[in-house]
């Protein structure tokens, strides 16, 4: 297949892309596949961007909540007609399988017609005066400009649940997508393009973080920054927004843990152990990293995780039955594997590529499951973003909820058990921002709160009715008579 030549998207047309070197997008399953050639870019393609969506802000904002919400939902209707090219896309640019890609393209379209939901909801709320015949009431207002940077591992919804609430409340958008979802990002700005979004409204420039993410950011008409990405980018990106005073939010992984109490029920908690640390091989920010499991459970446990680890087959993404495919690059791939060369854990199980030939073109590594001892090694510290595992076992619940609090990360966790005490308990001690009790730690729902705690976030969430909180600003009016 020809490798596509991208274009960024400046108020409503596409223009080459600034600056002269390009860099390759590959299939994860097969390097040879070139499936985009990205632009570099530069900081004028930045500042062009920033300024087609501030100029486009006035008429945009001052548009009606339902006007807004009617554009919304005619670019999910976009989106739907284009799902299979869209998933076939992210497929091979991005290397997930094609089952969980198709679900990532129709949770696009819930989030756009979700928030066009919002757009129409109440704005503000009345407050009473001090002063008699006073009328005084609260106004939601948009930030203005705002830039999304976002990363390759969930190309279409990642980008939809930043930009579809920014655009619901008033706010024009500049996305700068990871280099390595490129192609996505292109797609998804033609799907705006044909949806008739208004020319600036929402604006998509391609490049490295350095040549466009850094000037965009400090771009004096961008307003607000929502960043998902690595904690060392995140702090960057937090330290330069705090500098400029404008609002931020980042979202930057974390090391999520599932914890198998002695009563739980451990076909379930084996099954979605696997599944949440192993799909998508495990490229997910919440996908499970850590089981701490009950000593006296353990060897049953592993049993069991052994079987439905054997069950997700590994395979080219193009494969219909691959649940586990290559992780992203060559850099990712190498850099799991020095970890583990590096690291003192024991292996359990697994770990070995298929003799096999399809493997040796791709970025792959073998599903892994290891045991830990020391919570300060640092393969229970690290986010290695690939399908490892690490087991701890526990001697109590005080013991496995102090084992899951210590890392730096607080994004997701879950816990199996049938005694509400336990869960109880659990709840009120994880330092998690998304806490579940048996049920997996992956995914959210597109309408609730989505973020964690300490190193995982800057402490905001987005989604729900929390995207309001971030997309937009208080103004208190009183009127007098």
């Amino acid at each position: 297949m020809t490798a596509a030549v991208l274009a960024d998207l400046v108020g409503g047309a596409f223009r080459p892309a600034d600056g002269g070197s390009t860099l390759p997008s590959l299939n994860p399953s097969d390097a040879s596949d070139v499936v985009a050639l990205v632009p570099e870019g530069s900081a004028d393609g930045a500042n062009a961007a920033a300024e087609a969506a501030s100029a486009a802000l006035g008429n945009w904002r001052g548009m009606s909540g339902p006007a807004r919400a009617d554009v919304l939902y005619t670019w999910a209707g976009v989106i739907a007609q284009r799902a299979d090219e869209l998933a076939r896309a992210m497929t091979r640019e991005v290397g997930k399988p094609i089952a969980e890609s198709r679900g990532e393209v129709a949770r696009a379209v819930v989030i756009l017609r979700y928030y066009a939901g919002e757009a129409v909801r109440a704005n503000g709320e009345v407050i009473p005066a001090q002063a008699a015949g006073s009328l005084q009431f609260t106004l939601r207002e948009p930030l203005g400009a705002v830039a999304l940077i976002t990363p390759w591992n969930f190309p279409l919804a990642i980008p939809l649940w930043k930009a579809a609430p920014a655009l619901a409340f008033g706010n024009t958008v500049v996305l700068k997508p990871s280099e390595m979802a490129a192609q996505v990002a292109s797609l998804l700005a033609e799907t705006a393009v044909a949806a008739k979004l208004p020319p600036g409204v929402f604006n998509v420039v391609h490049g490295t973080g350095p040549n466009v993410g850094t000037p965009l950011l400090r771009h004096p008409a961008v307003r607000g920054i929502s960043f998902t990405g690595s904690s060392a980018v995140g702090a960057q990106v937090a330290a330069l927004a705090a500098g400029r005073n404008v609002r931020f939010q980042t979202e930057m992984g974390g090391k999520n843990v599932l914890i198998v109490a002695r009563d739980a029920d451990l076909d379930a908690a084996a099954t979605l152990a696997a599944a949440g640390a192993m799909r998508y091989a495990g490229q997910k920010c919440t996908a499970t990293s850590r089981v701490v499991v009950a000593r006296e459970v353990a060897d049953e446990f592993l049993v069991r995780l052994r079987a439905e680890v054997d069950r997700l087959p590994l395979g080219p993404v193009d494969d219909p039955a691959a649940a586990v495919g290559p992780v992203i690059s060559a850099r990712s791939r190498d850099a799991i594997t020095q970890a583990l060369r590096d690291g003192k854990a024991e292996r359990l199980f697994g770990g070995v590529l298929p003799d096999d030939a399809r493997f040796a073109r791709g970025f792959y590594v073998a599903p892994l499951v290891i045991r830990l001892t020391d919570p300060e090694e640092p393969l229970a510290q690290r986010e290695l973003f690939g399908p490892v595992l690490g087991v701890f076992v526990a001697d109590d619940l005080d013991h496995a909820i102090a084992l899951a609090n210590q890392t730096p990360y607080g994004l997701s966790a879950s816990l199996f058990t049938r005694d509400i005490k336990t869960a109880l308990t659990y709840v009120r001690r994880i330092e998690a921002g998304l806490v579940r009790v048996n049920g997996d730690t992956t995914g959210v729902d597109p309408h609730a709160p989505f973020g964690g705690m300490k190193g995982s976030s800057s402490g905001s969430r987005e989604q729900g009715p929390a995207a309001r909180e971030f997309y937009t600003e208080t103004k208190t009016v009183q009127i007098n008579p």
